[in-house]
């Protein structure tokens, strides 16, 4: 029939199409095994990064000092197993145990100071979370709103009920930005103060809250571009700090005590006391000579409530009026003699500024006899407070406006540092650039909401932090106490926050506060120790 024999051109096309077809067929499967078999160039690159950086290669991983296991190869030992702690620890903080503090004086706050335990208390177990526990919200929500699982305490919604601290919600707490002295709010007060104090112009950037609460100050101060380090004792406002860090607000758990302060001199641009019940006026004024000595030249002393305004309070906190009276005139005596300017003074509030031209201050009016005998002001681990005045160094420079400080050559390199020089400070920032441009490129969370809380634990020269710096996430700068170089007053003056440390201890915060731990020569640093 017409049309039933297929044209000869047509099949010999249709036997070329079969053949091309399985011709490509056998090349990708042959490319695909040879690659597959790690001898490709890009293959056998990536297959070596990744046997290189999985974790399951060292099953048997430990954190032992290699130098004291007697030539033993680490990487054939049995692995070690740590089995959970018992539920009651889930918030333990070995070094402000509730239980142990009870069993030392109450003597300007001893009880509530570090007392780490002995070795035959610590445990060797790992810390559980609470039940229900759930990723905390990405910052700015996390200012408002902290989950009720991650720390399921009621009793400040209670006792602050009508101050705006915290509300509880359901699941979740609520906090309304409010605090003892600023019921309205944490934003309409630092308004208040900035209409006294350059808060917007980066000549504030470092500031030290005393008796924090939740932290509600240092909080709204980050809309400002501030670093507020926030510190208030384990005592029964439950778990302050804690709503702090969770809210993702720098703090740790702190006293005035009777130990000093664990920051260098002349560290924050401005202080803070809102209610914090530190009596300022005992022990000859320690506690104002201590905010002195971490207060840098020019800097600001805010103090609200009490004994503040006591014509108007005295017989509500249940004073006499002349205990109220004596007790403000002592601090603004204490004050002058400290070369405090008073500034502003309105209802609750008074605010003093240190002196920058402080030597000729203290050289006046019998000063001198107060003044500190001391051969390095930053030597303060465990180091007993004094009632004296701690003297600036000859030729200390001003500081920078933030964020040019950052970067710039901080005056205490200028000034001398033991093994800082200006080459090893821009080295170092060219080289922690690398670092954090690696880390973005094996993370890419790096730099984004879901790091807020970041700990750098043996911080050098802070350039880790420097590189990280973003409105999105903080860093806590530690410089180990045994660390060659004191290094801790630079990062401050670069405008970055941080506190002194022995990793040989427990950290001064709660379990579960941070979000990522870096750590660079911190095993190295403590080999046999």
């Amino acid at each position: 029939m017409r049309g039933s024999r297929m044209n000869p051109d047509r099949r010999t096309r249709s036997i070329m199409s079969v053949v091309i077809v399985m011709g490509l067929c056998c090349f990708f499967y042959i490319l695909g095994a040879w690659q597959k078999s790690g001898t490709g160039r890009g293959d056998s690159i990536a297959l070596r990064v990744t046997k290189e950086t999985d974790c399951t290669i060292l099953p048997n991983l430990h954190f032992e000092t290699h130098h004291s296991m007697g030539g033993v190869n680490p990487l054939i030992m049995n692995k070690k197993v740590f089995k959970p702690c018992h539920i009651r620890y889930r918030d333990y903080t070995p070094c402000q145990d509730q239980n142990r503090a009870m069993t030392f004086p109450r003597e300007n706050m001893t009880y509530r100071e570090r007392h780490c335990p002995a070795e035959n208390e610590k445990l060797h177990c790992l810390i559980p979370a609470p039940k229900g526990y759930v990723t905390p919200f990405a910052w700015p929500k996390s200012r408002e709103y902290v989950p009720y699982a991650n720390a399921p305490y009621k009793s400040l919604t209670v006792e602050k009920a009508v101050q705006n601290w915290i509300q509880h919600q359901g699941d979740v707490f609520h906090f309304p930005g409010g605090g003892t002295m600023f019921p309205n709010g944490a934003s309409s007060y630092i308004d208040e103060l900035a209409s006294v104090i350059p808060l917007a112009d980066g000549t504030i950037r470092t500031a030290l809250d005393t008796g924090c609460g939740v932290a509600s100050w240092g909080a709204y101060l980050m809309d400002r571009n501030i670093l507020t380090m926030s510190f208030a004792p384990r005592d029964s406002h439950e778990a302050q700090v804690q709503f702090a860090l969770e809210r993702g607000v720098p703090a740790v758990i702190g006293v005035l005590g009777t130990m000093k302060l664990p920051y260098p001199s002349r560290s924050f641009d401005m202080a803070h006391c809102s209610r914090c019940l530190i009596p300022w006026k005992s022990n000859d004024g320690m506690y104002m000579m201590e905010v002195d000595r971490v207060l840098r030249p020019g800097g600001y002393w805010i103090l609200s409530g009490p004994p503040i305004n006591w014509k108007k309070y005295y017989k509500t906190w249940q004073r006499s009026k002349q205990d109220s009276e004596e007790e403000q005139n002592r601090i603004e005596n204490i004050a002058e003699m400290l070369c405090w300017n008073k500034i502003y003074e309105k209802e609750d509030t008074v605010i003093w500024q240190k002196k920058v031209n402080l030597n000729a201050c203290h050289n006046k009016n019998g000063r001198t006899s107060k003044m500190c005998n001391v051969q390095d002001a930053d030597d303060i681990w465990y180091k007993k407070m004094e009632a004296c005045i701690t003297p600036i160094p000859e030729g200390a420079q001003q500081l920078q406006k933030f964020p040019k400080r950052l970067f710039a050559v901080p005056p205490r390199i200028l000034e001398g540092t033991p093994g800082v020089t200006e080459e090893v400070y821009e080295e170092d920032k060219k080289l922690w650039k690398k670092h954090v441009d690696t880390y973005k490129r094996v993370n890419k969370l790096i730099g984004k909401s879901r790091y807020r809380n970041i700990m750098d634990m043996n911080a050098g020269l802070g350039s880790f932090a420097a590189v990280l710096d973003s409105p999105g996430s903080w860093v806590m700068n530690v410089v180990p106490t045994i660390s060659e170089r004191n290094t801790l007053g630079i990062i401050y003056e670069r405008g970055l926050i941080g506190i002194y440390h022995d990793w040989c201890e427990a950290f001064s915060t709660y379990p579960r506060t941070y979000d990522l731990i870096h750590a660079s020569g911190v095993f190295s640093l403590y080999q046999n120790k």
